[in-house]
């Protein structure tokens, strides 16, 4: 794929949708000629999609449907399917549906050379063309349509996030290991007592310097048990804690706790940010 082919994706070549909170749909006008080679772009680039928000790569599979099961609209069609703990589902198709989309709703259909089948439309006042300035001619675009399940992906997201881990001999820990920018809460921020003054204050100012970064949800935890409050954000996917102990009130340093690794480090109040922003980024 060559440089000038990448360069040509632009806001014009686009329209993305979502139907009633069920699917996701793009539509990515290509001109005719340049269909194949666009369509198995976006099959790769929806499958690195998929593998960004947190899916092994290993689960997803890519299967091409057969011609006598195809649309009568496309051209080609491959669904990228994942492998759920109950079987094999499909969570998105990415489809070529030619010119069927554009040449069904445009004016003056006899005009152009619209490869597909579709109905006569005399009512259309819009010319949904393109004009080659080169050649001097206008085509109807073909359209390369990646369409996922919005239900069914989240599904999947999940079940790759959640796992049950041992932490010692005797007590195990729940899971929830989303992607960072998946994630509902960005950081839980705990002071160590729940009814020192100067450790809670501390933690406010805190809570609300990061949240005016605008990264996210942060969250003051203040329930005193820090122990509980760790198993808690593990389990709904929080990927930081902060903790505000009685060291902080001397050094003004805090204790970062990475949800994943569970390990610890202390990072300066000062450099805060800057360590928020970059963790985040």
């Amino acid at each position: 794929m060559g440089k000038a082919f990448r360069n040509e994706i632009t806001p014009r070549n686009f329209i993305f949708r979502v139907r009633e909170f069920e699917q996701m749909e793009l539509e990515f006008f290509v001109k005719p000629g340049t269909d194949d080679e666009w369509h198995e772009y976006w099959i790769n680039k929806r499958i690195e999609w998929w593998v960004n928000q947190g899916i092994k790569k290993e689960n997803l599979k890519k299967i091409e449907v057969e011609k006598n099961e195809l649309a009568h609209y496309s051209k080609r069609t491959v669904d990228i399917n994942y492998v759920f703990p109950h079987g094999e589902e499909e969570l998105e198709g990415v489809a070529n549906r030619t010119d069927f989309d554009l040449g069904s709703h445009t004016k003056n259909q006899n005009d152009f050379k619209i490869t597909s089948e579709v109905m006569k439309n005399s009512s259309s006042t819009t010319k949904l063309a393109v004009q080659d300035l080169e050649e001097k001619k206008w085509y109807i675009p073909y359209v390369i349509e990646p369409s996922a399940g919005v239900d069914r992906g989240v599904l999947a997201l999940l079940n790759e996030a959640y796992r049950e881990e041992n932490v010692d001999k005797d007590n195990k820990r729940i899971l929830l290991s989303l992607k960072p920018h998946l994630s509902p809460i960005k950081a839980a921020v705990i002071p160590l007592k729940k009814n020192n003054e100067e450790l809670v204050n501390l933690s406010k100012e805190i809570k609300s310097n990061l949240q005016k970064l605008g990264l996210g949800r942060v969250v003051l935890e203040n329930s005193g048990n820090i122990g509980k409050n760790y198993r808690r954000h593990d389990e709904i996917g929080t990927p930081i804690c902060l903790t505000v102990d009685f060291e902080t009130l001397e050094d003004k340093s805090v204790t970062v706790r990475d949800r994943d690794t569970m390990k610890q480090e202390r990072v300066s109040i000062e450099n805060l940010s800057e360590y928020y922003k970059k963790y985040f980024n």
